[in-house]
């Protein structure tokens, strides 16, 4: 099949985009797909789909206060942006300015330190962060939490709590993993008691993840590198929910990134490592059985993953669907249960 982004694109009222969350996380809507059916459910109702012996993976990044603000030595305005740490000392990033500062700049952020370009690494800066502290410090003490581009305010003190999840514990992402988000202990105690089980894994999210295609044919685009932590006992645990007759459903695109890239030699292996992972129609998924997500933006990667998960006829239906309802779209948006559909166009 040969896939065109124009494919994955579809009419979106900008006044559907939530710009801010809900008063509680399991306040939002759910829309179940299972095939070619829809059914419009709440969130909080999310144990009726589930059965004792099912395994959520959850991803449980933390968000950096990604974010910084400063002047380069002539007083021109900038910010930064970090995509990934790479060493206590050592970052690459995006940086807005009128002009792109050359290698050996030296920049000032948040009127507190210094920090040197070092170079490219594609579309990245490589900076350089003062020795006297470790980066992540930095970061946490003097950056803003970044907000997706489509949120059109800054970040404020509620989004400190709530565009972080519950469960977030290992800091190195620049966005949330957001189907995350839906969740309340109370909910997942109430999982728990009902015999559905939990496991974790860690996928950084980068910057990347709101970057444009900007081929038509997609067989063209490359996809950014996201790293991921994947610990034995959550491969111990899908091995086992298999064994049972459980279905193991991934919370949010993260997580499913992380598990598809993952077992791509043929075998779920557990460790460290980095997927650049782009699926499309077609792709033969191996681990998830379902998958609990946001709704995505138009042309974006991320629909185009759901879309091979599901179908593109049945996204596209949903999707219309969503929208003539008025769900709330993508990050502080509600969410869907989508099951696993083989072969389906």
């Amino acid at each position: 099949m040969s896939l065109r982004l124009e494919d994955f694109d579809y009419t979106l009222p900008p006044e559907l985009i939530a710009q801010t969350p809900l008063p509680d996380r399991s306040d939002s809507r759910l829309l179940v797909l299972d095939g070619n059916h829809l059914e419009d459910r709440s969130f909080a109702h999310l144990p009726g789909l589930l059965h004792p012996g099912d395994l959520l993976v959850f991803n449980d990044t933390r968000v950096l206060h990604a974010r910084l603000h400063g002047v380069k030595a002539t007083g021109g305005q900038i910010e930064v942006l970090i995509e990934r740490a790479i060493g206590p000392h050592e970052a690459l990033a995006q940086i807005r300015a009128s002009k792109s500062p050359p290698t050996g700049t030296r920049l000032r952020l948040a009127d507190a330190f210094d920090v040197t370009v070092l170079g490219r690494v594609g579309e990245f800066f490589h900076l350089r962060f003062p020795d006297g502290d470790d980066l992540l410090n930095l970061l946490e003490r003097h950056g803003k939490l970044p907000l997706p581009p489509y949120i059109d305010r800054s970040a404020d003190d509620h989004d400190e709590s709530r565009y972080q999840t519950v469960f977030a514990r290992s800091p190195g992402s620049v966005a949330a993993p957001t189907a995350g988000l839906h969740f309340d202990q109370p909910l997942l105690d109430q999982l728990a008691a009902q015999g559905v089980r939990c496991a974790w894994l860690t996928l950084h999210v980068g910057a990347g993840t709101f970057q444009p295609v900007r081929v038509s044919d997609l067989g063209a685009h490359r996809m950014h590198r996201e790293r991921y932590v994947l610990p034995a006992e959550t491969v111990d645990a899908i091995t086992e929910t298999r064994r049972a007759g459980g279905r193991v459903i991934a919370v949010g695109t993260t997580s499913l990134r992380a598990l598809e890239g993952a077992a791509q030699d043929g075998a779920l292996q557990a460790g460290t490592g980095e997927t650049g992972i782009f699926i499309l129609p077609g792709f033969r998924f191996q681990v998830a059985d379902a998958l609990i997500t946001n709704f995505h933006l138009p042309k974006s990667t991320l629909l185009m993953l759901v879309s091979a998960f599901a179908g593109m006829s049945a996204i596209r239906h949903a999707y219309a669907h969503a929208v003539a309802n008025a769900y709330r779209f993508f990050s502080y948006g509600d969410a869907m249960f989508i099951s696993r559909q083989d072969h389906a166009v």
